[in-house]
């Protein structure tokens, strides 16, 4: 195992390195992905009740 420690802008730069090396296609389901596992994140307070459009995304289980 090796252990490596950098900058945090030395570690965005690989992030964004990864990332754009991704065809566009996977750029879409990685940023899916990570929106679906941002719902689980703590929040601070409930959401407002409002009118606002809501798009819901589901996956089906593999």
């Amino acid at each position: 195992m090796i252990v490596e420690f950098r900058t945090k802008d030395q570690s965005n730069k690989i992030q964004e390195e990864d990332f754009l090396s991704l065809s566009p296609a996977d750029r879409i389901y990685s940023f899916l992905n990570l929106m679906m596992k941002s719902k689980n994140l703590p929040s601070k307070g409930s959401p407002a009740k409002n009118n606002n459009f809501i798009i819901e995304l589901t996956t089906s289980k593999r």
